[in-house]
């Protein structure tokens, strides 16, 4: 009897070991190619339910990791240019500073770091500021690629009821002739 009561606890144990459960945020990517050079995003999705989102539970003036759980990245496949300098083909950290008016959108070097607890400014590849806009209402944060060109796209964050849009341009000329 002790030995079969052993046998069924022994599997109990090891069958909840095994158990995955969904993220409360789940994952996504979102992955665009403009001219040569493909474009990702790769990110969590939270949930409005119900919250107030700015300047709550994403509070007004702090580093955001414009996502939930983990670090958002942004990656380009070739170099691109942001906010009118070059930025160098590679993986990014994501993060954003949210104010009531204009926000700062902040590409790190550190994209391994958990989400924004591990920010250093120091590791700041480029920071530029771009206008929110108002937008219809979006449950569960997402990223998207709008206004495709062969050269362009305008990569935007919609969240609650705002869109935060930044412009991604290649230089197509050049990148053909590599």
């Amino acid at each position: 009897f002790i030995t079969l009561v052993f046998i069924l606890f022994a599997v109990t144990v090891s069958a909840q070991q095994n158990l995955t459960l969904p993220d409360a945020s789940q994952h996504a990517t979102v992955m665009q190619q403009v001219g040569l050079t493909e474009i990702k995003i790769d990110y969590h999705r939270p949930g409005v339910k119900g919250r107030e989102i700015w300047g709550a539970l994403v509070p007004y003036n702090q580093v955001w990791r414009a996502g939930a759980n983990q670090n958002t990245t942004i990656s380009f496949s070739k170099d691109v240019i942001i906010a009118g300098e070059e930025v160098p083909a590679g993986t990014y950290g994501l993060h954003m500073i949210p104010t009531e008016k204009d926000w700062t959108i902040i590409l790190s070097r550190d994209y391994r770091a958990w989400g924004s607890f591990f920010y250093v400014e120091a590791n700041d590849l480029m920071r530029f500021a771009v206008t929110p806009q108002s937008s219809e209402f979006q449950e569960w944060l997402m990223y998207s690629f709008d206004e495709v060109t062969p050269s362009s796209t305008i990569a935007s964050l919609n969240w609650d009821r705002q869109k935060i849009p930044f412009k991604i341009e290649i230089d197509l000329h050049k990148q053909i002739l590599e």
